[in-house]
């Protein structure tokens, strides 16, 4: 199995309430069901008022590589992305479990 971590930090003066990162956090949570590769899904905010905190979270599972390649590939995915690209950097993490 293929764990897939990912760490959103929303932009400077951007707020969770802003209609783009509400979609963006409906696109996402979406996803679930409308991928098959999908094993997993989990996301959300994050509560720690730490500075070194990212935002906001997605984990998630897959069968194996190939599984997580289509997933990045989906065209349902590249939808988020593209708008999480208007308003957050992010960090990612996949390994083997």
């Amino acid at each position: 199995m293929i764990r897939h971590l990912v760490l959103f930090k929303l932009n400077e003066g951007v707020e969770r309430d802003d209609p783009r990162v509400t979609k963006g956090v409906e696109i996402f949570r979406a996803l679930d069901g409308k991928i098959p590769e999908i094993r997993s899904w989990e996301l959300g905010w994050n509560f720690s008022d730490r500075p070194i905190a990212y935002d906001f979270a997605i984990n998630s599972a897959f069968e194996d590589r190939a599984a997580l390649r289509t997933y990045a590939m989906h065209p349902e995915h590249q939808a988020g992305v593209s708008l999480w690209g208007e308003f957050a950097t992010w960090v990612i993490a996949d390994y083997e479990f």
